[in-house]
C-alpha cells in the first residue's frame, strides 16, 4: 500500500476551488470633501458599501465640472474627465445607489429635451422658409442669364447660410457605439457622461466585440486625454471634433469585471489603467431597517448643486460648440504635495516593488490625483482658479485608495487565471487521464494545452493538493513500476485517500 504525506484538507473530502480575493480597504469618505454628506447620505439609506455611492457621485461631479476647466498636473494641463468601474454583484443595490445622485441631472435633461422640443419645431419652419427661398432664388436664376445670375449669387449671399438644429439635450448615453457618440458629440452637448448601471450591456456590446473594440477604446482613450475626436466615414469624409469631454461610470458584476480586466487589449492600450476601480465588500445580509438612515438634506444640497452647475452655461464657441475650458492651477503646497506623492509610487513601481505589476494604472496616479482635485475644487466653487492644498490632501487619499483596489484586483485577477488553469488540470485528471496517480512530466507531455509547462503544471498541481484533489506520495514510492522522488495520488472521493 502506498503511504500519502500529511494533507491540508477536510475529512469530507476534495474542496471546491475558490478564488481568495482578499478584501479591501474602507472607502475614505472623509476625503470626500463637498461630496461626502450625500453619498454618506445615499448609503445611510440603501446600506450599500459606501464605495458604490461614492463612485456615482464622483462622476457626476465630474460630467457637471468638466466642461469648465482644465486642471494642472506634474505633466502639463489635462482635462477633468473621470472613468469610474464598480464592481458588485446582483443585488448590492447599485441602481438604488446610483438612482438618488442622478436625479438631478434626469429632471434636467427631461426639461431641456422639451425645451428642444419647441426648438425643433421653431427650427423646422425657418429651414423649410430658408430651403424655398433658396429654391426660388436658383430657379429664377435657372432661366436667365448674365445679370440675373450675378443678382441670385448676391440673393444667395444675403439669405446665408441653412439654419442649424438645434443641439441634443441629452448629457448621458448608455450602450453607445463609436459612431453614435462621435455623432452625438457633433450634433449636440460638448460634454457627455457614459453611464451605465449595467455596464455589462456595453462591455459586451456592439462597440466593443472584436471588430469595433480597438476603435472604441482608442477613442475614448482620446477623451479621458481630452484630444479631439477623429473620425472618417465613407460619405461624410473625415471631421474633427475638438473641446469635447467625456466621464464614465460603469457598473458591472464580478464575472463581467474579470473577463474585462483580462482582456490584453483593455490592459496594453492603456483603456483598464485610466479606471478608479473598486470592489468593496459585499454588504449583503446586513442591511437591517432599524439601521436605515435618511438624510434628506444632504441630498437635496447635492442635487441643487448640481442643478445649478447644469444651469451654468459651459465656456464654448457658439458655431463650433467646441468647449473652451480656463486652466485651474495648483497653489504651491498643492504642487509640493502632489509631487512627493508622485515620488512614492514611482519608486514603487521598480522591479520588485509593491506596484510593480500594475505600472500601467500606477503611473496614471498622481494625473488622478489632481484631476480629482480639481473636481472637488470646482464642485466646491466653480469659479475658483487654483487646487488648495487641503483639498490634494483629500484627492491624495482617494488616489491612494484606488491604486490599492487596482493593486488588490490584478493580483485576484493573477490568482483568478491560475484557478483556472487548476481547474482545468483537474477536469482532465479526473475525466481524461488513465492513471491513479500523477506526476508533473506527465501533465507537461500529455495534459491540458494551457499546462504544456513545468512552472504553470506546478502551479496547478499545488493549488489542486492544497484543496484536496491530490495527495502528495512519499519520496521514492513506487509508481508505475519506478520509484518516484515526486508523484501526487489522484482522489476521487474521500476513501481514496489511505
Amino acid at each position: 500500500m502506498m503511504h500519502a504525506q500529511e494533507t491540508p484538507f477536510t475529512p469530507e473530502g476534495p474542496q471546491p476551488l475558490v478564488r481568495e480575493i482578499a478584501p479591501g480597504a474602507a472607502y475614505p469618505v472623509h476625503a470626500l470633501g463637498p461630496l461626502r454628506g450625500a453619498v454618506e447620505a445615499v448609503q445611510g439609506i440603501t446600506q450599500a458599501p459606501m464605495a458604490i455611492p461614492a463612485q456615482s457621485a464622483l462622476a457626476v461631479a465630474a460630467l457637471a465640472v468638466q466642461g469648465f476647466a482644465d486642471v494642472e498636473t506634474l505633466g502639463g494641463v489635462r482635462a477633468l474627465s473621470l472613468y469610474a468601474l464598480t464592481i458588485a454583484r446582483s443585488g448590492e443595490r447599485k441602481s438604488a445607489c446610483d438612482a438618488p445622485l442622478m436625479a438631478a441631472l434626469r429632471d434636467y435633461e427631461k426639461e431641456m429635451s422639451k425645451a428642444q422640443r419647441d426648438k425643433m419645431e421653431s427650427w423646422l419652419n425657418a429651414q423649410a422658409l430658408w430651403t424655398g427661398e433658396r429654391d426660388r432664388i436658383l430657379s429664377d436664376a435657372k432661366k436667365s442669364k448674365g445679370e440675373k445670375h450675378t443678382a441670385a449669387q448676391a440673393d444667395l449671399q444675403a439669405l446665408g447660410p441653412e439654419p442649424s438644429a438645434p443641439p441634443s439635450a441629452d448629457r448621458t448615453v448608455t450602450e453607445p457605439t463609436f459612431e453614435g457618440l462621435t455623432k452625438l458629440f457633433a450634433t449636440g452637448q460638448p460634454s457627455l457622461g457614459l453611464f451605465s448601471d449595467e455596464g455589462g450591456q456595453f462591455l459586451g456590446g456592439h462597440a466593443m466585440n472584436s471588430e469595433n473594440r480597438q476603435k472604441t477604446l482608442a477613442a475614448l482613450n482620446d477623451l479621458w486625454q481630452g484630444n479631439p475626436i477623429r473620425r472618417t466615414r465613407s460619405g461624410d469624409g473625415h471631421a474633427t471634433l475638438y473641446g469635447r469631454r467625456l466621464a464614465v461610470h460603469l457598473m458591472v458584476q464580478p464575472t463581467v469585471a474579470r473577463r474585462f480586466m483580462a482582456d490584453p487589449l483593455a490592459a496594453d492600450t492603456g483603456f483598464l489603467p485610466r479606471f478608479l476601480m473598486c470592489e468593496p465588500p459585499s454588504a449583503i445580509g446586513t442591511r437591517m431597517q432599524a439601521n436605515a438612515r435618511c438624510d434628506d438634506i444632504a441630498l437635496a444640497s447635492f442635487g441643487d448643486r448640481l442643478r445649478a452647475i447644469l444651469d451654468t452655461p459651459m465656456p464654448m464657441d457658439p458655431e463650433a460648440r467646441e468647449l473652451q475650458p480656463r486652466v485651474l492651477g495648483l497653489d504651491p503646497d498643492a504642487r509640493t504635495l502632489l509631487a512627493g506623492f508622485a515620488d512614492a509610487i514611482e519608486a514603487a513601481q521598480s522591479p520588485g516593488g509593491g506596484l510593480a505589476h500594475i505600472t500601467g494604472t500606477a503611473s496614471k496616479a498622481a494625473e488622478q490625483a489632481a484631476r480629482i482635485a480639481g473636481l472637488l475644487t470646482l464642485w466646491a466653487d466653480l469659479d475658483a482658479h487654483t487646487v488648495k492644498a487641503a483639498t490634494m490632501v483629500d484627492a491624495i487619499t482617494l488616489a491612494q485608495f484606488y491604486l490599492s483596489e487596482a493593486s488588490r484586483l490584478a493580483s485576484a485577477a493573477a490568482v483568478s487565471a491560475e484557478i483556472d488553469k487548476a481547474e482545468a488540470l483537474r477536469r482532465w485528471l479526473l475525466d481524461s487521464w488513465p492513471h491513479l496517480d500523477v506526476m508533473a512530466r506527465d501533465v507537461v507531455q500529455m495534459g491540458p494545452n494551457a499546462l504544456r509547462e513545468t512552472p504553470k503544471v506546478r502551479a496547478a498541481l499545488a493549488i489542486l493538493e492544497k484543496h484536496g484533489w491530490l495527495v502528495r506520495l512519499d519520496a521514492g514510492a513506487m509508481v508505475r513500476g519506478a520509484a518516484r522522488a515526486e508523484a501526487w495520488r489522484i482522489v476521487k472521493r474521500s476513501v481514496d485517500v489511505v
